[in-house]
Parts: structure tokens; C-alpha cells; sequence
């Protein structure tokens, strides 16, 4: 990573007190640079760096120099890992926008914006702000590119509210200033590798952005992340978006995958609301404690009320390895003749050609060219690439269709030991006055990773232990109750990985089954009255393989 360079440059003496405007789109005849960006949990959008993003365009221009050169339609997926090791369980499926991790099933919305070549982006400056934890969070690169050309103009300081942003940022102090609370927090500028040069402008996805107050959207389109947990709402009209139970995986279709033949996921989510701007303050500021507790998973008790006596669910234990070409033809069956015209997804090669991970995934019993079927949705790729895709993840004897997202087999996480503790009492939540609340508290305990975490021998922490979440006692909350069990004994509750809220690499986060931290209020999102949550939850968890089949197991 390039050394910090410092954010001051510029004239010292007065300079321009309004903002500059706000950096158009790709003007004509200048040449513009392609940026890729993921959506965070709570919808700020994150640059990918740029030969990350070099790579993606490049794969992109050669599919479609291919295309017109046989007919064929546009590339269908793009594994990161080719470009950067370290995001090698990642893969981009073009056709939804979505990024998908493959050992954990996590999806993710993405976009593409361009920018004129002479902007940030262009330049290669990134511009970002410190977290809790004293990591550097990057900002969007349409902040960036606002950044810069205020600082090329020459202001000491400038106003973020025209992008959406309570904040101001002062170019001397090098700092961050929230305009309602006054809280600082300091920013730099980073030069990093200038993205790459694009003579495609045209957007590749517009759609309506997820009004979920859970995910704090601010800014963008994109189809929805993380499972499509909840609907989007329209701006003409109030009806919510129903997500079909399934798309196909060559489709264009907006919503993108769908694993399983789950409930659709409707209706706004929660009030009181508030608006984007607003949470996106409590998040980034911490200038409520009680907001600032539920964003980052956790919720201090202060009710006075006597609580049963609590239950306690066996902790999480490691997954059973398995031989991995054994799991491969437990649920493929091999082809006797390679389709035509058909492209494996993962490595991205014709079917009839060889394997693209015959060099890295040598295996004395499966040959290169061989292909099979999934034996339940019928999805055929190279047998060398799953054996690829699985050698990479838990290796807990499962697998994951990368097309439908049909899970085979009892999926398993890589959450670390703890406990899970579960009482009632009698006080009602926002929303379910006739009944009282369930209580969860997870307990885990800073380790040392083992082998199926991202840096094994490595320390991880574990931060905010321990969480409490809260359902209703009613039929249904019990329900999510029992299947949160499954997915705890599964060890699908949490992972090993890096803090959407603070950036900290090696820490213990969620891993996409959402709760509420929040029992008295909503100031997060992630409280109540929410009158979709359980029907959310219920299919976040069927999601990871987690229905009501496994109750009577």
C-alpha cells in the first residue's frame, strides 16, 4: 500500500468558501476510467482497488470482442481471485451485479461508475477516513473525485451535504467534522494505482436502490445484497417489488440469484424512519450511544424486568473434513460428452476445452476436461473447478451450486467457539404487544484462527461480546428461535473476516443471518416495530441451508 500523502496540499491563504461542484459524469471527448465498487451491509459503497478493477474491465472487453466475433452473449462471472489472491473466494456474476463469496454463500451488490481520466480515479487517489479501530476506511470514489477537485481548487474546506454526507471536511486539519454533534475524526489522501482507461460510458445496471433502513443506503442503484433480505420500494408508487423465488442464472433480471425456493421478502421494513443522511451520521459518528451499540451488533440490557432462568446451546464445533474429490462425485455425475456451445462459470472456459484450474488443482482422479452434473438443479461445470471452488472453502462436505446456489449436503461455517444463551421475560417489543420477549446472548472470546479461517495461526478478536438480539415468544419468533439453534450449532451465525462497520481486518463478524440488537428503540434499523423480520430472517436462514426439514433432524 502506497504511504499516506497528505491531505493539506494547496494554497494556505483564503481560498473559495463554497464547494466546488460536484464532478460530472464522463464529459465528451476526454478520455474516463471505469471504477467497481461493493455495497457494505449498511449501503456505503467500497472501491475495489484499481488492478482489481483493470482486471474486470479486461475480462469484460475480451467477452465481448468474443462475442462479436461468434455470437456468444456477454461473460456470466468473473473470479477476483485471478487479480488479487486475497479475494480469491470471491466471484462477480455479471448478469445481477452481485458479488458472491463462495465458501460462505455471502452476496454483495456491485456497480460500475465512470469518471473523467483526469479526476481521483483517474489519478489513482484514494481519500479516506479513520474508524474506531484506527484502520482507513475508504470513502465512495464519487467522494473522492468531489475530494480532490476541491482540493485542486484550492478550498481549506469543504461541504459533504450536496453528496448526501452531514459531514465537512477541512483540508488544513486534515479532519472530518460532523455538522450536527461536532465530532472529528481525522482523513488522509492515498495514492494508489490509477483505474483503468474505459470507452464503454454505458451503465451496465440501473434499478431502485433497497430502502431497507437496515442497510443505511445513501447513494447508488444496484440490485439487492446479502440474499435480497427485504423488498425495495419505488419511487412512483408504494407497492413493494415481489423477489420470485427463483431467477435463472443466465438471466438479467435485477434481483439476481435467489438459493432456494424461499418465501418472498415484503414491505417496508421498520419505523419511526429515518432518512439516509441520518443514519448514516449515528453510524459513522457514534454520537448516540444506542445507535452507535446496535450498528455495531450490540445491545446493552437496562430493563428492570426478572428474567427466566436462561438455556444454554451446545458451542459451535469444528467441521469434519472430507476428502474432497469424494464430495465432488457424491453430487455430480460425470458427463460422457462435454456441451458445445457451453461455458463452465467458474473458470470461465468453454466446456469442451480443459479445466482453467487444471494447473493450480492438480488431481490424480479427476482429468481436466472431465465435466459433471449436479445431480439435483442440473448445472454442469469442469469436475476440476469444483473440486477447485470446494478445496477453497470449509471443505466441510457440502457444496454450493455457484449458478443457483442450491445447497448438497449439511452446509457449515467457520464461526469460533462460544456459547448461545437463551431466556424470557414478560416485557413486550414495539409491534408484539401480546407477548413477551426472547432473549439471545452469544458469547465468543478472542482466539487464534484455525485452518479454515482466512489466516490461520493468526490471533482474531472479537469485539462487542457479548451480543444480545431479541424476538418475540410467539409462534412464530420461537420458530426462528429453533432454527437459530440450527444455524449456531452449524457455526453459521458469525465468521472470521473484516468489519463492515470499522474496517478491522481478523475480527469476528455477522455472516448475513440478521438480528435485532435493539429491543426499545429503532434508531439503527436493527430493532423494533419491524413487521417483516421474521419473515426475513426465516429466509436469510434457508438461505445458508438453515429450513424447517432441519427441525426434525
Amino acid at each position: 500500500m502506497a504511504a499516506a500523502q497528505g491531505a493539506g496540499g494547496g494554497s494556505a491563504s483564503a481560498a473559495p468558501s463554497g464547494p466546488p461542484a460536484p464532478a460530472a459524469g464522463h464529459g465528451g471527448g476526454s478520455t474516463a476510467v471505469a471504477v467497481w465498487e461493493w455495497q457494505d451491509e449498511f449501503g456505503r459503497w467500497r472501491p475495489y482497488r484499481g488492478n482489481v478493477c483493470s482486471y474486470i474491465e479486461q475480462v469484460i472487453q475480451a467477452s465481448q470482442q468474443k462475442g462479436r466475433r461468434s455470437g456468444s452473449g456477454l461473460v456470466s462471472s468473473i473470479p477476483l481471485g485471478h487479480a488479487d489472491p486475497a479475494l480469491a473466494p470471491y466471484v462477480i456474476d455479471i448478469p445481477s451485479l452481485t458479488q458472491f463469496r463462495q465458501d460462505t454463500g455471502t452476496m454483495r451488490a456491485v456497480r460500475r461508475h465512470v469518471f473523467p481520466g483526469d479526476s481521483a480515479a483517474g489519478q489513482g487517489v484514494v481519500w479516506e477516513w479513520q474508524n474506531d479501530e484506527g484502520g482507513w476506511s475508504p470513502y465512495e470514489m464519487n467522494v473522492c473525485v468531489f475530494l480532490e477537485q476541491a482540493r485542486a481548487t484550492n478550498h481549506q474546506r469543504v461541504d459533504l451535504g450536496p453528496l448526501g454526507y452531514n459531514y465537512e471536511v477541512d483540508f488544513v486539519a486534515q479532519a472530518q467534522t460532523n455538522k450536527s454533534t461536532r465530532f472529528r475524526r481525522s482523513v488522509r489522501r492515498r495514492l494508489d494505482a490509477p483505474y483503468p482507461v474505459t470507452t464503454s460510458t454505458t451503465p451496465l445496471h440501473t434499478g431502485v436502490g433497497c430502502s431497507c433502513q437496515q442497510c443505511w443506503p445513501n447513494s447508488g442503484t444496484g440490485p439487492i445484497t446479502t440474499r435480497y433480505r427485504h423488498s425495495t420500494n419505488s419511487p412512483n408508487s408504494a407497492a413493494a417489488h415481489q423477489v420470485p423465488g427463483r431467477t435463472a442464472s443466465g438471466s438479467s433480471s435485477n434481483v439476481g440469484f435467489v438459493p432456494y425456493n424461499k418465501p418472498a421478502l415484503t414491505g417496508a421494513r421498520s419505523t419511526p424512519r429515518l432518512n439516509a443522511q441520518s443514519t448514516l451520521v449515528l453510524a459513522q459518528t457514534g454520537s448516540l450511544s444506542a445507535a452507535l451499540a446496535a450498528s455495531n451488533g450490540v445491545s446493552a440490557q437496562a430493563l428492570p424486568v426478572k428474567m427466566s432462568k436462561s438455556s444454554r446451546v451446545s458451542q459451535a464445533l469444528a467441521a469434519t473434513p472430507t476428502e474432497p474429490e469424494s464430495v465432488v462425485k457424491k453430487y455430480l455425475e460425470e458427463l460422457k460428452g462435454a456441451p458445445a456451445d457451453e461455458d463452465c462459470m467458474i473458470c470461465m472456459e468453454k466446456l469442451s476445452s480443459p479445466s482453467g484450474y487444471s494447473d493450480s488443482c492438480p488431481s490424480s482422479s479427476i482429468r481436466p476436461e472431465a465435466v459433471g452434473r449436479l445431480r439435483s438443479c442440473q448445472h454442469s461445470f469442469h469436475l476440476l473447478c469444483v473440486l477447485a471452488m470446494y478445496s477453497n472453502g470449509n471443505k466441510d462436505g457440502s457444496l454450493q451450486c455457484p449458478s443457483c446456489k442450491t445447497i448438497y449436503g449439511e452446509k457449515t461455517g467457520t464461526q469460533p467457539k462460544g456459547k448461545m444463551e437463551i431466556s424470557t421475560f414478560p416485557q413486550s417489543l414495539p409491534g408484539h404487544k401480546d407477548c413477551g420477549t426472547i432473549r439471545i446472548v452469544y458469547h465468543i472470546s478472542r482466539g487464534i484462527q484455525g485452518p479454515e479461517h482466512p489466516n490461520p495461526g493468526m490471533p482474531y478478536t472479537a469485539r462487542g461480546f457479548p451480543r444480545y438480539c431479541y424476538l418475540p415468544d410467539n409462534e412464530k419468533g420461537r420458530k426462528v428461535l429453533e432454527l437459530l439453534k440450527v444455524a449456531w450449532k452449524r457455526r453459521l451465525i458469525f465468521t472470521v473476516g473484516t468489519s463492515n462497520t470499522t474496517g478491522e481486518s481478523n475480527t469476528v463478524v455477522w455472516n448475513e443471518i440478521h438480528h435485532k440488537t435493539e429491543m426499545d428503540s429503532n434508531l439503527s434499523g436493527h430493532g423494533y416495530p419491524d413487521p417483516n423480520y421474521l419473515d426475513n430472517v426465516l429466509a436469510e436462514l434457508a438461505a445458508q441451508g438453515v429450513t424447517e426439514d432441519c427441525l426434525g433432524q
